[in-house]
């Protein structure tokens, strides 16, 4: 083992940086939470929505309602669906070697996406509702489609992967097989009808709006339980930031690691396409941002960097969707690109997404 490996693995969390960084990041989580629960049709002064969460003075009933049962679900989604996100397209990153992965690319979200179209097909077959393929469970059943056709596809992918020590041939096998998924929704909703069509193709734009608060006692326990599990793999991805043979010298079971890795970034990203449908770019810029905010490689820093800048970055692009003062929405996804692509175009440009990922 070379000394420069050696000190790279044992590299001391850059405090200085760190201490500066994080704090302002989590000031931003606070003002993006801010902005998301004052501003929307019915704009919300700051001090009433502090009255109306803590209980102060004497707020006005329709502030409450606006504040509890619209836009703090839609916060709280938000933060979790872009920390959760950010977090796995990460690790995706790291695993891959390669700064344009994410979980995404090995099939989640055509995955959820097939779940989706079968209970499309189905309703149109039975002349239904949207949800009647799943014998009229409204949405928990479309939630449960997804939820369902992600898991299967990762399933496949995690079977695949046992007939391969490579992770650039794993990558391609996702591709691949996210790419014939995608030709199977094609043809299924080629036999809908037009206004399931529709509906299927608005869960396809993405949105944070959707998920109540009775989503979210189902939501947010699986995506904290996932994002606690992340912390474990710490250690070992920094030592994949220098490739498998050393990670291997460094007694790292590098075959363990790739399962869990993508069992949980396909938990984390299963989870909010199933809730939110598949919400773009988001994991693949929020590891760019983090990398260039905290300028290391280091998991120890990089992924509460990750958890907090995803979470303030979804917020964000949420607020801007629902178009503040003017009673409109912007699909999500057409906010999240114009956001995403232009930061993965300008970090790839200089270099520091290459930098970040293989030192």
């Amino acid at each position: 083992m070379s000394d420069t490996a050696s000190d790279h693995a044992n590299t001391p969390v850059p405090d200085r940086r760190t201490r500066a960084v994080l704090p302002l990041l989590g000031a931003g989580v606070v003002a993006a939470l801010t902005c998301a629960l004052s501003l929307g049709s019915t704009p919300l002064p700051p001090a009433e929505v502090a009255a109306v969460l803590f209980g102060t003075g004497d707020p006005d009933p329709r502030a409450a309602a606006i504040v509890w049962e619209v836009r703090l679900p839609r916060a709280l989604t938000g933060l979790l669906a872009g920390a959760a996100l950010g977090l796995a397209g990460l690790q995706m990153q790291t695993l891959l070697r390669n700064p344009l992965a994410e979980p995404y690319v090995l099939g989640v979200s055509s995955g959820a996406s097939l779940g989706v179209a079968l209970v499309v097909l189905a309703a149109g077959a039975g002349g239904g509702t949207f949800t009647a393929g799943l014998v009229g469970l409204g949405r928990p059943g479309l939630v449960l489609a997804a939820a369902f056709g992600a898991g299967a596809v990762m399933a496949l992918i995690l079977l695949l992967a046992r007939w391969t020590s490579s992770v650039v041939t794993l990558l391609v096998i996702g591709v691949m097989v996210g790419s014939v998924v995608s030709s199977v929704v094609s043809i299924l909703i080629s036999y809908a009808r037009a206004e399931d069509v529709q509906r299927f193709v608005l869960w396809g734009l993405g949105s944070f709006s959707a998920t109540g608060w009775s989503d979210l006692a189902w939501f947010a326990p699986v995506l904290v339980a996932a994002m606690l599990l992340s912390a474990f793999l710490v250690k070992p991805l920094n030592a994949l930031l220098l490739g498998e043979a050393y990670a291997r010298t460094m007694g790292v079971r590098t075959s363990a690691v790739r399962w869990t890795v993508i069992a949980v970034g396909a938990l984390l990203a299963g989870t909010v396409t199933a809730f939110c449908g598949p919400v773009a770019f988001l994991g693949l810029a929020v590891p760019h941002l983090a990398r260039i905010a905290l300028r290391t490689a280091d998991h120890r820093v990089l992924v509460p960097g990750v958890v907090l800048m995803g979470g303030g970055v979804a917020v964000a692009c949420g607020t801007v969707a629902v178009l503040p003062g003017t009673g409109g929405v912007l699909p999500l996804n057409a906010v999240t690109a114009l956001v995403g692509a232009p930061i993965v175009i300008g970090v790839l440009l200089n270099g520091r997404a290459a930098k970040g990922v293989n030192p």
